[in-house]
């Protein structure tokens, strides 16, 4: 499917006037969305569809307040500047009323400053970064997707069980995969006294020189290895540590490896026994999934991806906070969604007053082969608001101006 910079999407998928309409008393509640989609493809496509079908959905049933959703997208190639860039455009040009988006942490954290300086209300789907909503957390940021914090929780509560005592991590060295590795050795090391920590690898994202990174991590001699790289510089690092015997008789614990957009390309190569994040897809039986499930093969001829359940929870989230918050108004969409309920296919969420955080929970398993593909097994999924810390906690990282 063809890539356009400048994709909308309305209730009948038609192109809309916006001053005709904005002067209407039923103007479309307009959602400016901008992610990632010609660098990061496998996930933002699937995404991007799911969110077309919520739309569909929420406007087959009424909309909101009475108003249709209207979907705006942009593509920001995974650059910052390119995103704030586009923002700016979709407040000031497409007179949005939410900003929402981004895949990559870096750019989530560029798009929540604007949000925070225009005061404007920014949704973030996919970023995981713990800083968007913590450190750097704003008025007028909130966050959907179970953060780097959470997961690494449930994997250093799994990694807890080996009998693996030297660690060594790899992740790419950017706002992500830093936030990944800082948490997993603090929770880990918490869990585990005994724990030493030999090494760190850390390839420049995109670029991973696989080959060298496995060398490197072999010469640590580590008992169990804690994995942060994804898309295809998951791909070559799973390669080259398979023909050199990198995970033989290793543990190894994986961040998102169990996330079919990243297994999927594996093929017969994929990993066994690894414990990994993920979302292991139609063999979810909860009704709500399966029904979920059934509309988006029908809808788009395809499995639902993890990029999937994101943007088809994200639209769902952003209709009930503006639902609740009765208005269009930015400071009242902010009081709208601190605390907003919303239904998605694997339970009902919310987006935490304290912190703005979404409780979308986390899948967790092992990796294992079925004929010629990876899959996740001895799976569970965590509620989101089991893996997050308390509220003293979270306020005593979070700004006081964030209130």
């Amino acid at each position: 499917m063809p890539v356009s910079r400048r994709l909308i999407l309305g209730a009948s998928g038609s192109l809309a006037l916006p001053g005709l309409l904005r002067a209407q008393g039923t103007a479309p509640v307009r959602i400016g969305e901008i992610n990632s989609y010609t660098s990061n493809p496998a996930f933002t496509l699937p995404y991007r569809n799911a969110m077309q079908m919520a739309v569909e959905q929420v406007n087959a049933k009424g909309g909101v307040l009475g108003r249709q959703l209207e979907l705006i997208t942009r593509d920001d190639a995974g650059r910052p500047q390119d995103a704030v860039r586009l923002a700016g455009e979709l407040v000031n040009d497409q007179k949005v009323d939410v900003l929402a988006g981004a895949y990559l942490s870096n750019v989530g954290l560029a798009l929540g400053e604007y949000a925070a300086q225009n005061k404007k209300l920014y949704v973030g789907g996919e970023p995981l970064t713990d800083s968007m909503v913590w450190e750097k957390g704003n008025r007028y940021t909130f966050r959907l997707r179970p953060s780097t914090y959470m997961q690494a929780a449930i994997l250093a509560e799994e990694a807890a069980k080996l009998p693996a005592k030297r660690w060594a991590t790899v992740s790419p060295n950017y706002e992500f995969g830093q936030s990944g590795v800082k948490w997993f050795k603090q929770l880990l090391t918490a869990r585990r006294p005994d724990v030493t920590f030999v090494g760190e690898q850390w390839p420049a994202l995109g670029r991973v020189d696989a080959g060298a990174t496995v060398q490197a991590l072999e010469a640590m001699k580590p008992d169990g290895i804690f994995n942060v790289l994804f898309g295809p510089d998951l791909t070559n690092f799973v390669r080259q540590g398979n023909t050199r015997g990198l995970f033989e008789k290793r543990n190894v614990v994986s961040l998102l490896t169990g996330e079919p957009e990243y297994l999927d390309p594996l093929g017969d190569e994929a990993p066994e026994g690894w414990i990994v994040t993920g979302y292991p897809g139609e063999a979810i039986e909860a009704p709500a999934h399966k029904a979920y499930a059934a509309d988006y093969r029908r809808r788009f001829n395809a499995k639902p991806m993890c990029g999937s359940l994101v943007g088809y929870a994200l639209i769902n989230s952003i209709a009930a906070g503006v639902a609740k918050a009765g208005s269009t108004e930015t400071e009242k969409l902010v009081d709208g969604f601190r605390g907003a309920r919303f239904d998605t296919p694997v339970g009902n969420c919310e987006y935490r007053a304290v912190d703005h955080q979404g409780t979308l929970g986390v899948f967790v398993g092992k990796t294992a082969l079925r004929g010629n593909a990876g899959v996740m097994t001895d799976w569970r999924y965590i509620d989101g608001k089991d893996l997050l810390p308390g509220d003293d906690f979270v306020r005593g990282l979070r700004p006081a101006s964030a209130n």
